[in-house]
């Protein structure tokens, strides 16, 4: 293949397919999975920037669990004979039995994503992995309008439809966004960031309020047990997540549909009411755990782990002996400066939409994006099939995968929950293109 940079031609393009992913996690292995049982005939190929992805390596925390039910798998919901659910894949490696008997109520993060990986490698004659693509473009594919899909490498790919799946990017807000330092990192690339520190740190920041957050400041007590880490919290404290049942039916197909419907301003006040079901908030487990590691730590007269709530970062600097910052007091507005050797980030990601710590279409769409609609508000048009509305007839069809919660509600966040069915649904679109 052509190096970049190497002044050479770029590479013929490969052979015409009917459907042509960018991005090869969970959502499109689901895509994968549905169209290998579903639509056969139907030829598809995807292109996968990591070499040897590993689902939230960043985050495969010893006893983090995935917080869902086991069974809302990469199949399941859609096909609950399908030799790919959860449940095969443990009868297949011969651990089903004990599985059973674990007293967890959800599996562990590992198993699920050494589960991801058995399901993955029945698909490699299917991906490019280490493709970075570079380039999306409509032309002439065979006659008719297609997507010419160019990498880093030179290589080019056609498919007469396209999925992104790329996962949604990260949110590094202000004022960490301005920096380049291996001193902050977001939970994201969490692990190898402290796995691959020079020394133990003496003192660690981590930002957010989320269930990850207070992974990452438990994780961090036991690695570290002498460093000094402060939990910096916007909110009034850490917060349990709504786990009732009836806020957990936002996770029901029939949701998705309501919230599709919905207007704006009442797509808002659902997200209002449901977020503390998946996001800023955490499971009693952890937080428990965490209040009664800070309560020990006072009793034994050596506070080493800290929440300093209603605080939000303003500015920060960075130098070779850490990062330094100030911290406000978001109601009193007293402001305190700080330095940690380390900062982690315990954002989040950022959605699909006009307003901050938004983004208004996924970056890599960025030499095809005029081709498609946006609605008043500045939202990117995305029908309930999951596809975006071309602004002419004769559009090849392209499909957002695991990216459309601003349109589609919080069943098509990042968990698992209804992945299988979204995957049904873009088949479904598909099959009405004339592509499946």
């Amino acid at each position: 293949m052509t190096a970049p940079g190497s002044g050479r031609s770029a590479e013929p393009a490969s052979a015409c397919v009917d459907l042509l992913g960018v991005g090869f996690g969970p959502a499109n292995l689901s895509l994968a999975i549905a169209m290998r049982e579903d639509s056969p005939r139907t030829t598809a190929f995807f292109l996968e920037a990591q070499r040897d992805p590993v689902w939230q390596g960043g985050m495969l925390l010893d006893g983090s669990n995935i917080q869902n039910h086991p069974s809302r798998d990469l199949a399941t919901l859609r096909n609950p004979r399908s030799h790919y659910s959860f449940l095969n894949y443990l009868f297949e490696v011969g651990r089903l039995v004990e599985h059973l008997n674990l007293p967890l109520e959800f599996p562990l993060r590992k198993e699920y994503a050494q589960y991801i990986q058995w399901a993955t490698n029945q698909f490699r004659a299917q991906v490019e992995f280490g493709a970075r693509v570079t380039g999306i473009a409509i032309a002439d594919v065979d006659g008719a309008p297609g997507y010419v899909v160019t990498c880093s490498d030179g290589s080019r790919h056609r498919g007469r439809a396209l999925v992104l799946g790329t996962g949604r990017t990260p949110l590094v807000p202000d004022p960490f966004d301005k920096l380049d330092s291996p001193r902050v990192c977001h939970l994201t690339s969490y692990l190898p960031t402290v796995q691959n520190l020079a020394r133990a740190p003496e003192s660690i920041a981590v930002i957010g309020g989320s269930q990850s957050a207070v992974e990452i400041v438990l994780d961090l007590a036991s690695r570290f047990p002498r460093a000094r880490i402060v939990n910096y919290v916007r909110q009034y404290g850490l917060r349990l997540k709504d786990t009732s049942p009836f806020s957990e039916e936002g996770f029901f197909p029939e949701f998705t549909d309501y919230y599709f419907k919905a207007t704006r301003s009442g797509k808002a006040a659902l997200d209002a009411y449901l977020r503390p079901t998946n996001y800023s908030s955490s499971d009693a487990d952890v937080l428990h755990a965490l209040y009664a590691l800070i309560y020990e730590q006072r009793l034994d007269g050596d506070q080493r782990v800290f929440v300093h709530r209603n605080t939000e970062v303003r500015a920060v600097e960075v130098d070779d002996a850490g990062v330094s910052f100030e911290a406000e007091e978001v109601h009193t507005k007293d402001v305190v400066t700080d330095r940690a050797d380390l900062v982690v980030l315990a954002t989040g990601f950022r959605d699909l939409g006009p307003h901050p710590h938004q983004e208004p279409y996924p970056a890599l769409l960025g030499g095809v994006i005029d081709g498609f609609q946006f609605d008043a508000d500045g939202y990117l048009i995305v029908e309930a099939d999951y596809s975006l509305r071309p602004r002419v007839d004769g559009t090849p069809p392209l499909f957002l995968n695991g990216l459309c919660e601003s349109t589609h509600g919080i069943g098509d966040a990042g968990s698992f929950s209804l992945l299988s069915l979204r995957s049904a649904t873009i088949r479904d679109g598909l099959r009405k293109q004339g592509i499946a």
